[in-house]
C-alpha cells in the first residue's frame, strides 16, 4: 500500500503559538494515527503534513485540519500526521489531545 503525502498551510485569526518545543500523541495502528507537533517560527502560520494510505479524501483532511486550527488558534507549529485509516473523529481527538497536553505542560 503506497502512502500519499498531503501538505497544508493555515493562518489562524487569533494566533496562539505552540507552547512547547515538541509534542507527540497516538500510535500508527489500524484505524488510528500519530500526530507530532514541533514549535517553529512561521510568522503565525501552521504547516501540516499528512502521510496516509487513503485516496480521495484530500478535501476531508483539509476541512478537519482547518477546523482544528480555527478552534485551537495554534500557530507557529509544524505538524506531522502519520495516518492508518483514522476517521475524522479520531483525527480531531488526537489533535486536541496533543494541543491540550502541550498547553498543560507549558503552565
Amino acid at each position: 500500500m503506497a502512502l500519499r503525502e498531503l501538505n497544508f498551510t493555515f493562518t489562524p485569526e487569533d494566533p496562539r503559538p505552540f507552547p512547547v518545543g515538541w509534542s507527540h500523541r497516538g500510535v500508527v495502528g489500524s484505524g488510528d494515527m500519530e500526530v507530532m507537533f514541533e514549535q517553529r517560527d512561521l510568522g503565525g502560520d501552521v504547516q501540516i503534513k499528512v502521510c496516509t494510505p487513503v485516496v480521495g479524501f484530500d478535501e476531508v483532511w483539509e476541512r478537519v485540519l482547518d477546523r482544528f486550527v480555527r478552534e485551537s488558534q495554534v500557530s507557529d507549529a509544524v505538524i506531522e500526521i502519520n495516518d492508518n485509516n483514522a476517521t475524522p473523529v479520531v483525527v480531531s481527538m488526537r489533535m486536541r489531545q496533543a494541543i491540550e497536553e502541550a498547553r498543560k505542560e507549558a503552565e
